[in-house]
């Protein structure tokens, strides 16, 4: 059966999404756990989004495929429902930093993955001192000079839609930097952070924490509201640009079609996938 597991998690101290040898990584933390109370060797997932280091997540996605039995003889007690029964001891032996707020049983046709039609993320920044909060520093980036929104706001406008990214993106071998930038905008929340809201259907590599940092230069004064345009046009990597620390990223929720679009949504964006690697 596969499994979808919602998670949540506090990315300061690990090393990013991916298992990677000898460090901290989420992906390997959460595969000890499940093998641990499935009593199998090791387990793989596979997630909607891979997060970099210090980046936050509260509405990851990932998928499980495993056998029924394994996952009935988790249950604790005859007559537990199993599902919630695995979710809960799989929290038990997580660290605090990494919360499993769900596992159901996934639809047919689903992949975390390749099913998800967005992926969406908000960048926090305290931009005065009366907004500065000790208690949420791990998750918002101070700044010194307050931001001008509105013109933050102007310079994001024509960065939506289907663009190369470029010049906002760290390049890799046989990828493409070519995404559809749905939303990009910037609102201050109850609290008064500005907070920039960032939905997507894929990003790459630094993608998200290069346009905060050009947008703030916008928001300070520092640039005109054209020059992201500008940059993003030239369609390479910009010296000009300055990326942002990942402790004020933070994955807020994946989207996904309805259950009898999943497996037509992960056909199209594995026939896309494999056209761009070949």
């Amino acid at each position: 059966m596969r499994l979808r597991i919602d998670c949540a998690y506090d990315g300061a101290e690990f090393s990013g999404w991916a298992t990677q040898p000898g460090l901290r990584t989420v992906q390997a933390t959460l595969e000890e756990a499940l093998a641990t109370v499935l009593r199998t060797p090791q387990v793989r997932v596979t997630v909607a989004g891979r997060t970099d280091a210090g980046v936050h997540a509260r509405g990851q996605v990932a998928h499980l495929d495993v056998d029924p039995e394994l996952v009935r003889a988790a249950a604790s007690r005859p007559g537990d429902a199993p599902l919630e029964t695995l979710a809960r001891r799989v929290d038990g032996v997580l660290p605090p930093d990494l919360r499993v707020r769900r596992v159901s049983e996934a639809p047919a046709g689903f992949d975390a993955r390749f099913s998800a039609v967005w992926r969406r993320y908000a960048y926090r920044v305290a931009d005065s001192q009366e907004v500065a909060d000790p208690l949420v520093r791990g998750h918002v980036l101070g700044w010194g000079r307050r931001l001008d929104l509105d013109a933050m706001n102007e310079a994001s406008a024509p960065l939506v839609g289907l663009q190369d990214f470029a010049a906002f993106c760290k390049q890799r071998a046989g990828g493409t930097t070519v995404r559809t930038l749905l939303d990009l905008a910037w609102t201050r929340d109850a609290s008064g952070i500005a907070v920039g809201h960032v939905r997507a259907d894929a990003f790459c590599h630094n993608m998200v924490r290069a346009l905060v940092g050009s947008l703030i230069s916008v928001g300070e004064g520092r640039r005109p509201s054209t020059w992201p345009a500008e940059v993003m046009a030239g369609r390479r990597r910009d010296a000009g640009v300055h990326v942002v620390q990942a402790h004020g990223l933070t994955l807020e929720e994946v989207g996904y079609p309805d259950d009898d679009e999943l497996a037509a949504q992960s056909t199209r964006t594995r026939a896309r996938r494999e056209a761009i690697d070949d």
